[in-house]
């Protein structure tokens, strides 16, 4: 059976402080949980009952035992995670300073297995036959990733709903120039692009939201969705129809996995066959839920607690 969600690209694990407003020097007690935003947006799509698999590898190390560990404990297919010897599986330090200050600190050098997913490795049957696949911007930043992304893209060939999550991190590239190159080969067979302001910028050199939005539809999207934060989400479609939806109010604790749990819950809206406002709506609820709470991979909410939270922001209007 084809997979619901299929996604691609970045796997670790998160090592995160369990002090708050704190900087790591005085930290002295950590949680280790599942990372990585497309391994985090499979989890969440799989919250919701789909079925979901990601494409990635890790090193021949324990921590990659604790990735494989924890994809089955959230019921995320783990056939397609390889192995590659290039490095350790990456890990990430973060520190928390709510409510909008989450340095990160990725231990991804000299490269990071998952960016040595090689093209001939790829399923791509399976790839092809995904109700939506789903990569990111950082597995275009090296080779081979770069080359079996597009790769991927271009079998896809909008077969299926495809999400490229533009995941700009300034860490991975040379420059925004060299970027947009990419993003622009990769948005040609794209069907829904979801960014934040920044990402739009070196998609697009647009920041004004509606313009990121168009320029995003012209590359050749059918559904632009930018983030705007404090400012809530903006979606865009090809007939030039826009939603904007407002943010949810939350008592924000750790922001970092809060896009994770919006673009998990934006495929089941779109799974579900929802119109744009319903689906924003709703992805915004779970990244306002995961930014009120500490992990990312263990944050991530189920239909209930979304609609529980929709009706709590509704009864507050």
């Amino acid at each position: 059976m084809p997979f619901d969600v299929l996604t691609m690209g970045r796997v670790g694990v998160d090592v995160y402080p369990l002090q708050t407003g704190v900087g790591l020097a005085e930290v002295t007690s950590f949680g280790k949980y599942l990372g990585g935003s497309p391994t985090n947006v499979a989890v969440a799509a799989a919250r919701y009952g789909r079925s979901a698999a990601v494409v990635t590898k890790t090193g021949r190390d324990p921590f990659g035992d604790v990735v494989r560990t924890a994809l089955e404990g959230y019921g995320v297919d783990a056939r397609f995670v390889g192995v590659s010897g290039i490095a350790p599986t990456p890990v990430t330090f973060c520190e928390i300073f709510p409510p909008d200050d989450f340095p990160l600190y990725f231990y991804r050098l000299p490269k990071a297995p998952d960016l040595d997913i090689r093209p001939e490795e790829l399923d791509l049957g399976a790839v092809r036959e995904a109700r939506i696949f789903w990569v990111t911007g950082t597995g275009l930043s090296e080779e081979p990733s770069r080359s079996a992304t597009l790769a991927a893209l271009a079998h896809q060939a909008k077969a299926g709903a495809t999400v490229f999550d533009l995941d700009w991190r300034p860490m991975f590239w040379t420059d925004a120039d060299q970027a947009r190159t990419y993003y622009t080969e990769a948005l040609r067979h794209t069907t829904v692009a979801v960014g934040n302001l920044d990402e739009c910028e070196v998609a697009t050199g647009e920041r004004d939201p509606h313009a990121a939005a168009k320029a995003l539809l012209t590359a050749g999207v059918e559904l632009a969705v930018v983030k705007q934060g404090p400012k809530g989400v903006l979606a865009m479609g090809r007939d030039g129809t826009a939603v904007e939806v407002p943010p949810d109010p939350v008592e924000v604790v750790n922001g970092l996995g809060a896009g994770d749990a919006f673009g998990g819950a934006l495929c089941h809206g779109l799974l579900s066959g929802w119109d744009t406002r319903r689906t924003v709506t709703f992805a915004n609820a779970a990244g306002a839920l995961v930014a009120g709470r500490l992990s990312c991979s263990d944050a991530m909410p189920a239909q209930d607690e979304v609609e529980a939270e929709l009706r709590e922001v509704n009864h507050a209007v």
